[in-house]
């Protein structure tokens, strides 16, 4: 499966990237170089065993957009020692599951399983990371399974494809511009010898993180994975993330619209979005400002700057928020968004939710709003906790996105010391670019004005 975009309605962009403390997280490299995390928890006799590799669908070649998400589907055919879907089979045997996930920055496999059969997840992860049988005939058969899966999530869906095409307008340069799962056309012309590629290129042990999350000591998982993924070679020509070259996106000068008509839209919206600074390691404090920004402006359906204004007291809104996802390699975006009433035009909705940022940017944040984002931010990192899978994916999102440990621990702390004037500045910084890439999804203006006529 693929990563959906995270600017669909009503999927929230997660804050930040839970850590746990900083006495049950240990981490080391074995000679080979691949990277090993173990976060312990041992009040459930489970763990989840994630494998990421630092490759994802910005790390394309271009022309072959749709490469990472094709191998991740072929990586479940047969090894030298295992048959095709045996994998899977044999994980569901002990009790456990297991999946896969393809995003820009990476491409992850993991299992939940007794804790007892985490050598054996181990024993068949190391067998698929260099002893893949690609045949011809299945390539040809799961090429169909992901055009398959495009048609399903993103040709039927218009806010789907809206999305697409304002990422692509978006990204001048870069490949995150590019759709995880691939452009159609591309898609089409993908080949087992794209695929081999891929798979010699990437699919090494000093291109991975191992992540161990549950109940298992360091010892344990350092004596499993010298076993089993230690034999495994190191490529060469991989030097982590210095290996890590792609095309990088120039300023933006020119504001840019990308209007999408489908009749299947329900609800038409605006969609505002800025080019943005990602977390980077060691250096995190304008990325933690952002997030608060986003919890600031459009976190909540009920106390949050736009939902106040739009939903609340003018009543022309009938959704606002505003997105900021920190774990990206590269640049990231921030996005405002808003779905008015019937009878407003877009073209009012794109003013109203900018006059609503001028006031912000006059008028401040009230400390005490401030506060209460802050403690709820601490709060989830404690509850965090309790959820061993979801640290490990956490885990895995920063370090394949170019963070450490280290600033993924640092991370709350980061959190809690950002003031009023930080956030503020951050705020001030990002929307004196009017360079903005703002799509419009709507109805065709035919159905759209009987639409209105029938609402009134």
């Amino acid at each position: 499966m693929f990563r959906p975009l995270r600017l669909a309605i009503g999927l929230a962009v997660i804050p930040f990237a839970a850590a746990q403390a900083a006495d049950d997280v240990t981490e080391f490299t074995l000679d080979n170089g691949m990277h090993v995390v173990v976060i312990e928890d041992h009040r459930s006799p489970s763990v989840t065993h994630m494998v990421w590799y630092r490759a994802g669908a910005a790390d394309e070649l271009p022309g072959q957009s749709g490469i990472a998400h094709f191998l991740e589907h072929l990586m479940f055919k047969a090894t030298d020692d295992l048959e095709t879907r045996e994998f899977s089979r044999i994980v569901e045997a002990n009790g456990g599951s297991d999946n896969a996930f393809t995003s820009w920055d990476y491409t992850a496999y993991h299992q939940r399983v007794a804790s007892d059969r985490l050598g054996l997840m181990m024993q068949m992860e190391a067998d698929r990371m260099r002893d893949l049988i690609l045949d011809p005939g299945q390539v040809d058969t799961e090429r169909q399974v992901i055009l398959e899966e495009r048609a399903q999530r993103t040709d039927t869906s218009p806010g789907a494809l809206f999305n697409e095409q304002l990422r692509a307008a978006m990204y001048l340069n870069h490949p995150y511009g590019r759709p995880i799962i691939g452009w159609r056309h591309e898609m089409l012309g993908l080949t087992l010898e794209h695929a081999r590629d891929w798979y010699e290129l990437h699919y090494h042990p000093n291109n991975a993180i191992l992540i161990v999350a549950g109940d298992a000591t360091p010892e344990e998982v350092r004596a499993l994975a010298e076993e089993h993924y230690g034999p495994i070679p190191a490529h060469p020509d991989i030097v982590a993330e210095e290996s890590r070259t792609r095309p990088q996106e120039p300023p933006h000068t020119a504001t840019r619209y990308v209007h999408y008509e489908d009749p299947r839209v329900a609800n038409p919206y605006v969609s505002i979005n800025f080019l943005a600074p990602e977390r980077d390691a060691g250096d995190q404090e304008e990325a933690a400002a952002l997030t608060l920004l986003a919890a600031v402006l459009g976190g909540s359906d009920f106390t949050s700057v736009l939902s106040r204004e739009l939903q609340i007291e003018s009543e022309r809104s009938l959704f606002s928020a505003a997105y900021y996802n920190s774990t990206s390699l590269d640049a990231s975006s921030f996005t405002l968004l808003n779905m008015p009433v019937p009878g407003v035009s877009l073209e009012e909705a794109e003013t109203e939710i900018m006059e609503v940022i001028d006031t912000f940017l006059e008028d401040g944040i009230e400390p005490a709003q401030f506060e209460r984002i802050q403690f709820q931010f601490a709060a989830s990192e404690i509850y965090a906790e309790d959820d061993v899978a979801a640290l490990a994916n956490a885990y895995g999102g920063a370090l394949t996105s170019g963070l450490t440990v280290a600033d993924i621990q640092a991370w709350p702390d980061v959190i809690a010391a950002t003031t009023i004037e930080d956030v503020m500045e951050a705020a001030r910084d990002l929307f004196a670019n009017e360079a903005t890439t703002i799509g419009y999804l709507s109805r065709p203006e035919a159905e759209e004005t009987a639409t209105s006529e029938v609402s009134q």
